[in-house]
């Protein structure tokens, strides 16, 4: 385990031993008097000076949060002032949020970093504050007279670095917003208040270096192209080894029914890759007419957690490429926050996309009317529509030896209110799937503790406190249905709820869905399987017990 991890019985006793709200002992200094405190585990390697001078960002320099100094430019409190000014004016939702709240404490205790820090500065309601005190110092005039009832403080360096370690310690999963009375959405707050500190150079290289790797090269990674075909082309490799089947993906070929656009994670990280690989025996299976882009290589999208602009940018590439390659619409793999930009922002941003079709299923016939505007469908609708009318040859037997969980992926479920069909396939796929506790799932799930671009290694220790919450939802099911395996649908969550799983539920492995329906797959012409994707023995393939 990193280094930047403690020892769970640290935790632990830290929990139990430190005051906190959580517990109804904390101590009697209001929120604004606590002092931050950067240590190893709490903080991010700041962007390097090359990355930001790459994509024109401000104030490029080497500096590191618990730096004294931070070096911020001259100027900053107007730049920050003038670029509040600016996003107050553009954003209506912005005012509104900052304006409407009551403090009635609904959200208080929702977000997995207050629950798994105890910090009140972790609260949804006192995270939002940090921006709305500078806000009422700076601009209402009533608040201006009523000074000292206000709540009102200035901007000052010590709160630039309070808003650079509370701002990053939101993942943006907008839960808090589910039990909102007002319907108040924190993580637009917390958006805006990276926008302000990336004015002013102050920001995270895990973010911004994948932003500036997918504006040069088109995926948050920095693949070639020519890297980007080797590492799915031994993908193809690895599955015609498994199964004896040849996938036959194509690149950037003109005329082809839909371009399949995924995150690069599922062409190079682990455990992404099994899920590429499940991708295409689907499409392999049914014949789908699709090519993949060396270009529009990245389906997610961190400009998300950068900048608006930054995040139109990057998602104009897919409908860039989507008409270059004449194709009719297209299909997008399992991601989170890719989804999120493309089902609430997509259309408006970059649309809309009149030079493509509105998407309907070649197999099926059926019309995705709810991607009629961003003519871009999800890979779980897609393959639930196959299933739901017969499409697929499926054997669960073959993931038997898979005791499943699912987790909802905040983007997806809160972002998109995709809920029934992911598990309508995990139940196709597979004989054994168990829900998690019902308050922290679907529109309530629980985030991975590690999104928004905080999934950083030296970030270990507060993943680990954050994801508390969801790792303490899978513990319930492992004791009283012994899963082992965590399925979800997004690539961020593949490539950190391992992390969080060997820490708190050692034992439990994390998949993603169409890993498992590449599992199930009962492929023409394919030998006798007896390991899946990962190989690993397969249940279900003794002898004289095929698949039928």
């Amino acid at each position: 385990m990193s280094k930047y991890a403690p020892k769970k019985n640290q935790l632990t006793r830290e929990f139990l031993e430190k005051p906190s709200p959580l517990k109804g002992d904390y101590a009697d200094r209001e929120w604004w008097e606590m002092p931050v405190e950067f240590r190893d585990g709490n903080w991010c390697h700041s962007a390097k000076p090359e990355v930001l001078k790459e994509i024109g960002f401000a104030n490029p320099r080497k500096w590191a949060a618990p730096d004294e100094d931070w070096q911020l430019p001259e100027g900053w409190e107007k730049t920050i002032h003038d670029g509040l000014k600016e996003r107050l004016k553009k954003f209506r939702s912005l005012k509104l949020y900052l304006d409407a709240c009551v403090r009635c404490g609904a959200c208080a205790d929702k977000c997995h970093f207050f629950l798994g820090t105890g910090d009140p500065k972790n609260m949804p309601v006192i995270r939002a504050e940090l921006l709305r005190s500078v806000y009422r110092n700076d601009f209402p005039m009533v608040e201006k007279i009523l000074k000292g009832f206000s709540g009102s403080r200035k901007l000052t360096k010590e709160v630039i670095k309070e808003w650079h370690m509370y701002f990053y310690q939101c993942t943006e999963c907008r839960r808090c917003s589910v039990f909102c009375p007002l319907g108040i959405d924190t993580a637009e707050i917390t958006m805006v208040a990276r926008e302000l500190l990336n004015l002013i150079g102050v920001n995270n290289n895990w973010i911004l270096a994948p932003v500036a790797n997918c504006n040069r090269t088109g995926n948050h990674l920095g693949i070639e192209p020519h890297t980007f075909v080797q590492n799915i082309e031994s993908l193809v490799d690895d599955i015609e080894d498994l199964t004896g089947v040849k996938v036959n993906p194509t690149f950037n070929r003109k005329g082809a029914e839909v371009l399949f656009i995924t995150p690069s994670g599922d062409v190079f990280g682990d455990p992404g890759v099994y899920t590429m690989m499940g991708y295409m025996l689907l499409f392999e299976h049914i014949g789908l007419d699709y090519t993949i882009s060396t270009y529009a290589s990245e389906g997610g999208n961190f400009g998300l957690f950068t900048t608006n602009d930054m995040m139109k940018k990057l998602n104009a590439k897919m409908y860039h490429e989507a008409e270059r390659l004449k194709v009719k619409w297209m299909l997008g793999g399992e991601c989170g926050h890719m989804w999120r930009v493309v089902h609430q922002y997509m259309n408006t941003m970059n649309g809309p996309a009149d030079f493509l079709e509105e998407p309907v299923s070649p197999v099926t016939g059926t019309k995705f009317t709810n991607a009629r505007a961003t003519k871009m469908v999800h890979i779980a609708e897609f393959t639930a529509d196959l299933i739901h009318n017969g499409k697929l040859k499926l054997d669960p037997r073959r993931n038997d030896h898979l005791r499943t969980t699912f987790h909802d992926s905040c983007n997806v479920a809160r972002g998109m209110g995709m809920f029934e069909e992911p598990r309508y396939i995990l139940n196709s796929v597979c004989n054994s799937f168990n829900e998690m506790p019902e308050d922290t799932i679907r529109e309530r799930t629980f985030c991975c503790g590690s999104g928004s671009g905080i999934n950083a290694e030296e970030f270990m220790e507060m993943r680990m406190r954050g994801g508390f919450p969801r790792a303490n939802a899978v513990r319930s099911v492992r004791k009283s249905h012994r899963v082992n395996s965590l399925v979800t649908i997004c690539a961020i969550d593949r490539a950190t709820l391992p992390s969080l799983m060997r820490y708190w539920n050692p034992g439990v492995t994390v998949y993603g869905l169409h890993e498992l329906v590449g599992n199930a797959l009962v492929m023409q012409g394919e030998k006798k399987r007896t390991e899946d994707l990962r190989e690993n023995p397969m249940a279900g393939t003794e002898e004289g017990d095929d698949a039928e």
